[in-house]
């Protein structure tokens, strides 16, 4: 995280800085879910604490719980006030509804996290 943080920020854009700490976020958080819920290595206590102390995004869990949200890639992508014409980002489309076949997310650069692709 901390070389994430101190990356150079030569010729990249003002909304590319911060991917890789998203990138680094949403891993974080994917592992320690993980974990928990699909292989059930670790106790509940420790899931707990573990969202406690800040080391997954309990929100973003709680997303990832819901059918449709399975691979959500950040909290920002599915919220209509951040996007234009109040819908949501770019990445929540499907592959195979998409006219661009390549896109990145502006908030945190995924590729597509549609549950259908």
């Amino acid at each position: 995280m901390r070389e994430a943080e101190n990356d150079p920020h030569d010729g990249k854009r003002k909304c590319e800085t911060l991917w890789p700490i998203f990138k680094i976020a949403h891993q974080k958080s994917r592992y320690i879910f993980d974990l928990y819920h699909r292989r059930k290595e670790i106790s509940k206590e420790l899931y707990e604490f573990c969202l406690d102390q800040g080391y997954a995004d309990r929100n973003l869990i709680a997303k990832w719980k819901k059918p449709g949200y399975e691979r959500l890639c950040c909290l920002r992508c599915m919220q209509p006030r951040d996007h234009n014409f109040a819908t949501t980002c770019v990445c929540r489309v499907p592959k195979h509804l998409r006219e661009e076949k390549v896109i990145e997310c502006v908030h945190c650069g995924c590729k597509g996290c549609a549950s259908g692709d």
